[in-house]
């Protein structure tokens, strides 16, 4: 008989204590597919020539029926370490939330809310006043709202104030960044008219003036965010902006992306401006994200003065672009830790990632290489190395961070195969590759990542 003609049928498999435990814990159709699956592996092999006959024994099959069962049962959004350096990694996530907010989240999430009531005056509230008053206490605005993410909030912004107006930007800030959001682009969708300005590299104070008309509803400033533009450059500054704009009586708005509350540059990350900057400088509106420096959820925020807020939360796009329950929960709990800056430094993962000092990275490198070494295969070999980390998220583009990195090195394993069996394994684990070896940055590793990724390194192993 040929293994082809060995391969066992459907129902046969379906008699089996194994299977039969399988259709205990799972629905019948999704057993019922991985059976066929594995069957239909077989039998490809079969008829490749390679099929072995061992692959055929009654254990071999059902563990790999127990394999596709797992596979599609096993949810799609995943924890994943992050080992590559990038603090503010989009991929992975952007900001991780604090431990202090999640109190705050599980009683949200498992309870109804005061989501929109009122519990003073016992009727319908706003489920943006829950955060408003925090947002202007931080940075220092008279009034604030918060949609689902920052394109939202620019969207939302120039629909409100210059829909069917001219919105005058210098050239140099006509940016796209991931997930080719550009700023002419969502200028159209809100219907505004967007007046360029200034060149690429230099855009100058009498480019605005001369670009101003009765048709002029908004200037706007936009953070070049994820790219630089070094030599022979100048901007207008926002203060600057704001003088042109308050001669001719013209609303100035600032896309500021990032959304820093603290100055980071006593720990030598200088070069990203703080909102309240922003504030003091008097623009008028000001928009930025929750899930970036600012180290929440994702969320755009908007801040600036009452008369130019006021009309945002009337807008009828403001429903089709909310922010739920969870989100308001994770970004109150986050926004209250600012309120003590060196609790927010402690107790924010971006923030502390981002300010650890170089000392400090290479103690947690020799005590975290020190754990996985305890607790995974002699034949994993940990070394120490000194590197480079990164903002993410489009923050700081040219700053450089100094870390300590753990490289990985198994015999018989290259650093390419390591990397994409970590990345697809069952507890997965990123990383980078540079210069031949396989490396563990320590500035975006968490104590409770230890344990996965030496459950990681096992499985290469065994």
């Amino acid at each position: 008989m040929t293994l082809l003609a060995s391969i066992p049928k459907v129902d046969r498999i379906l008699e089996r204590d194994g299977i039969k435990a399988l259709l205990g814990l799972h629905p019948r159709p999704i057993v019922l597919d991985a059976i066929r699956a594995v069957l239909d592996s077989l039998r490809a092999s079969a008829r490749a020539g390679t099929l072995q006959e061992e692959q055929l024994h009654e254990g071999a099959v059902t563990a790999g029926i127990e394999r596709e069962v797992a596979r599609a049962t096993a949810c799609s959004l995943r924890r994943v370490v992050n080992g590559t350096g990038v603090v503010i990694h989009t991929n992975l996530g952007r900001s991780l939330l604090s431990k202090r907010v999640k109190p705050l989240l599980d009683e949200i999430a498992y309870g109804y809310s005061n989501l929109e009531f009122d519990l003073e005056k016992g009727e319908r509230g706003s489920r943006y006043s829950h955060v408003e008053r925090l947002l202007c206490e931080l940075t220092g605005a008279e009034a604030a709202l918060v949609v689902n993410n920052n394109a939202a909030a620019v969207l939302l912004a120039l629909s409100a104030m210059a829909a069917g107006k001219e919105v005058v930007v210098s050239r140099g800030e006509l940016v796209e960044i991931g997930g080719s959001f550009r700023i002419p682009d969502v200028m159209g969708q809100g219907g505004a008219i967007l007046r360029e300005v200034g060149t690429t590299n230099r855009t100058h104070p009498r480019d605005y003036r001369q670009a101003i008309t009765p048709e002029t509803a908004l200037l706007l400033k936009v953070h070049s965010s994820n790219f630089a533009v070094v030599g022979f450059t100048a901007e207008v500054t926002a203060a600057d902006l704001v003088a042109i704009g308050r001669e001719h009586s013209v609303p100035v708005m600032a896309d500021i992306g990032s959304g820093c509350l603290l100055d980071l540059s006593p720990f030598g990350i200088c070069g990203e401006p703080t909102v309240q900057e922003f504030i003091r400088a008097g623009v008028d509106v000001i928009t930025f994200s929750g899930d970036k420096l600012l180290g929440g959820p994702q969320a755009g925020i908007i801040v600036g003065r009452r008369e130019f807020i006021a009309p945002l939360k009337k807008h009828q796009l403001l429903r089709a672009l909310r922010i739920d329950k969870l989100t308001l929960a994770a970004l109150e709990g986050t926004l209250r830790l600012y309120r003590d800056e060196r609790q927010a430094l402690a107790e924010i993962p971006t923030l502390r990632m981002l300010t650890a000092s170089a000392g400090e990275l290479e103690s947690r490198a020799r005590s975290i290489a020190r754990r996985i070494r305890r607790a995974s295969s002699p034949s994993v070999r940990l070394t120490l190395a000194g590197g480079i980390s990164q903002v993410g998220g489009g923050a700081y583009p040219l700053l450089e961070l100094p870390t300590t990195l753990i490289a990985v090195e198994i015999d018989g394993i290259t650093p390419q195969d390591m990397e994409v069996r970590l990345r697809g394994g069952g507890g997965p684990v990123a990383g980078r590759i540079h210069k031949g070896r396989f490396l563990l940055d320590v500035r975006t590793l968490q104590d409770d990542d230890i344990p996965f990724i030496a459950a990681a390194l096992r499985s290469l192993t065994d």
